[in-house]
Parts: C-alpha cells; structure tokens; sequence
C-alpha cells in the first residue's frame, strides 16, 4: 500500500493486487490490534535495531525515516502518540486507523485495486519485467512490477511464501528463511505450570556456548503451555534464530535486576526476620507471584515446610543465586504462525539499494519483509516496510505504468 501510494505521488498510475478480501490484513493484527506503526528515535538507534543487513536499508531508511512515516500517516487522518520505548501507536489505539490512512491515500490518487486477486506469477522476457499473471489465467501488463508479498509469518493472513517463488522463478536467490521474533519453547516441565504467568521489570539473557550473552534486555515476558513469550523473549528469540538455529541455548531470569545479589539477600534477611516463626513456603509472598513460590522452593532446594529460622546461610545464598540466575533451556522456537517475521528472503545483493529495482529483472522491485531484512520489536519492522514500499514505488513511477502486487 505505501509503494502504491508513493506511485501516486510521483505521478504514476498504481494497480494493487491483493489476493485478500480486504487491504492490510496483517496490519489488523500487529501490536495486539493496535499497530505499533515505527519508533520515535534517532537514526543510531533505528539501524541498531536491524537485524540483518542493515546497510542495505541505508539509503531507503534516508529517504523516508520513521518521522517522516509519523508525518505522512498524520497527514494522512491517522494521528499518532510516543509511547515507552519510543514505540509509536495510532492516537485512537486502533490498527484500523493505519489501513484507512493508506486506503485514503490510495482512493484520492484513484489507485486501481483489485481485490481477491492472487498474482501467480511474475511475466518477464530478456530481463525485463512485462507484467503479472493472476491465478484465473489473466494476463496484467505494466512497466514495473513491485513486489510486497511479505514473508511466512502468520500464513492465516495470506503469506505462504509465493513472493519467494516468484523471485527464484526469475533468478533470484533466496535465503534461508527460519520464524523470527517468536516464543522460544523450553525443555524444563516446571515451566509449563507457569502458563499464563506474566513477569514485568525482569530482566533475561541469552547463552548460546561461552560466558557472554548473545542477549540482554529489561522488560516483561509471559509463561505458556510449551515455554516463554512475551517482548523480552521475542526479542530474544531474533538472536537465537541467527545463532542458534535449534541447537539448545540457555535463557538466564534475573527476577530482581535492580538489586545486587548483597541486597537481595538483605532483602531476604529482612522477610526472613519478619517471618523466622513460619514455614519457608509462607515466607516468600512479598517476593514473588504466589504461582512461582511453588517453583522457587523446588528449584532451590530448600524444604518448604522448613521453619524460616532454622534455613542456613548456605540455603539462604542458594535461593539468592536463583533469583538472579534462573535458568531455562531453551530447546527451540515456534513456527511461523506465531512468529512476527520472517529471517531470510531474497538476496540483498541481487537488489539496487538505492531504488530496490531488482539487479537481475529490469523493472522488478521489492519492498518488505519479501528481502532478506528483519529488525527487533518495537515498531521497526514496520518501519522498513514504509521506507523500502516508499522507495520502490518512486523509483518504479519513473515508468508510465505500473503494477503493485501486496
């Protein structure tokens, strides 16, 4: 929709293919329904929060960068606010807002689209792009075909992947692709007692081999049925993905990150001392959820029907240690139809990052997560499809027609 819209705007007639009933079902769905649209930081932070192949993204992030995106959806009818962590939301906390400002733009310009329309194929001829075919046989010609399928990440919505095929079909290269930005599960049983169990200001780390953790981060993360889930742990799952590729990793749950582990165990002595006459497993409620005492008390050992004066400076530093150092292993990630994007996708390298015209199809050009492009949490994924859709869509304007598949 945003490389159709900039079609527009440069000028050129823009014919939308959606195999869809209705325009931006993935939209509908992103941050819980309100659609964490980009993130309101500086450019540094913006390219540290690419995952892969950030330098490609260079150019396209210049010239449209998530300020400009706030503007052009501000303009556009879908008002916008900052919340933590930069993450910016339409003012109205409604996804919708974000598809009624591109539908907007795309009826004033008298886009042309059609709707229910699977592209089935891309139609090219001695390099050069000469149209689409659709899947009821219909032939589509045109100038410039852009190609926005997305990638394999929530297939309900309608990507299965055909962007991928289309591309290798003519040439392209497509690497491989593995759900990112999604639940990890985890081998230990005590965690699925946990389900549903959500832990706010806790921070995680990730170990793959060796002492330095692929991962850190503060914020909030959830139990489930098959592991863990949640901001912290999606982000988490990025690096895994990258790294780990199903081999076994561990997850690290510090429980009281503000505190040294000298403080919490003061903290300890002093429900300790408040508590010496109960059992150990009465003692903790000021600590934890009532949900994880049960899991604490089994993880450290310590016998729960133990009066709390009689527990040893030893089991004392035992429980210590686990607040701060609770540890998961991490055996794999869930697939695509819960992950928010897909790692992998067409080669960078056979795609001009100054116009993402195709190096291979003259007037092929991509935009999204059909590339191999993928950021963290937090509005940035979004963010580069505004950026790539809006740069392919002024470079393809460039000819007198056009064709956008989305």
């Amino acid at each position: 929709m945003m490389a159709a819209a900039s079609v527009l705007q440069a000028g050129g007639r823009a014919v939308l293919f959606e195999k869809n009933e209705k325009l931006g079902k993935k939209l509908f769905i992103t941050g819980k329904g309100r659609c964490n649209l980009t993130n309101d930081c500086d450019m540094e932070i913006l390219f540290q929060n690419v995952m892969t192949n950030a330098k490609f993204l260079y150019s396209s992030f210049y010239g449209f960068d998530n300020h400009a995106a706030m503007e052009w959806f501000e303009t556009w009818g879908c008002p916008v606010k900052v919340e933590r962590g930069g993450r910016v939301f339409p003012v109205s906390d409604h996804a919708y807002d974000v598809t009624a400002a591109l539908e907007r733009r795309l009826r004033k310009g008298k886009a042309d689209i059609r709707l229910r329309a699977e592209v089935k194929r891309l139609l090219a001829e001695d390099g050069k792009i000469k149209g689409v075919e659709l899947a009821d046989g219909k032939l589509e010609y045109g100038d410039a075909v852009i190609l926005a399928t997305g990638g394999l990440s929530y297939p309900l919505t309608g990507s299965d992947g055909d962007g991928y095929r289309m591309a290798a079909e003519e040439g392209h290269t497509i690497k491989e692709t593995f759900p990112s930005l999604v639940p990890l599960t985890i081998q230990e049983e005590w965690c699925k007692s946990l389900q549903g169990l959500s832990l706010k200001n806790v921070k995680v780390s990730l170990f793959m081999q060796g002492k330095k953790p692929l991962y850190e981060g503060f914020g909030e993360m959830l139990f489930t049925h098959f592991g863990v889930s949640g901001p912290l742990v999606l982000s988490a799952s990025s690096y895994y993905g990258k790294k780990g590729k199903g081999e076994k990793a561990v997850l690290r749950l510090d429980l009281k990150p503000a505190l040294a582990p000298e403080q919490v165990d003061k903290r300890l002595l002093r429900d300790f001392e408040e508590n010496k006459k109960k059992q150990f497993k009465n003692s903790l409620g000021k600590l934890f959820p009532s949900r994880l005492i049960p899991v604490m008390i089994m993880l450290s050992g310590i016998d729960g029907e133990k009066k709390v004066h009689e527990i040893t400076k030893e089991e004392r530093s035992r429980l210590v240690h686990l607040i701060k150092n609770m540890e998961m292993t991490v055996t794999g990630t869930r697939g695509y139809e819960e992950a928010v994007v897909t790692r992998g996708g067409i080669h960078v390298k056979e795609i001009n990052p100054s116009t993402m015209e195709s190096r291979i199809i003259e007037g092929l050009y991509f935009a999204g997560e059909v590339m191999d492009v993928d950021a963290l949490t937090g509005g940035f994924n979004l963010q580069i499809a505004w950026s790539t859709g809006y740069q392919a869509g002024i470079s393809a304007a460039e000819g007198n027609s056009f064709l956008q598949k989305e």
